[in-house]
């Protein structure tokens, strides 16, 4: 159990870091799995509308200071096009 940063709340927390980093280790230390799976939504649209490519050095850059902040900061950015979809 964690208590969640971007939550507010006492929740489950991760299974284990998601990365092998400082950043990874703080996230598993204060982010709870409903809070990581709603990020990487977020992250898929980011991937999607930027048309970024994972495998770029400054795309990685990029998703890594939007997880910061969507964690840790005042929330990642949305593209000014963006239109979520319909349910």
């Amino acid at each position: 159990m964690v208590k969640c940063v971007k939550l507010g709340k006492e929740l489950e927390g991760l299974d284990e870091p998601p990365f092998d980093s400082p950043l990874g280790q703080k996230i598993y230390e204060n982010v709870s799995k409903q809070a990581w799976m709603a990020w990487t939504d977020h992250m898929k649209m980011l991937l999607n509308e930027y048309r970024l490519q994972p495998w770029k050095k400054e795309h990685q850059d990029f998703i890594v200071q939007q997880m910061e902040a969507y964690f840790f900061g005042e929330g990642a950015e949305v593209p000014k096009d963006y239109v979520p979809p319909a349910h």
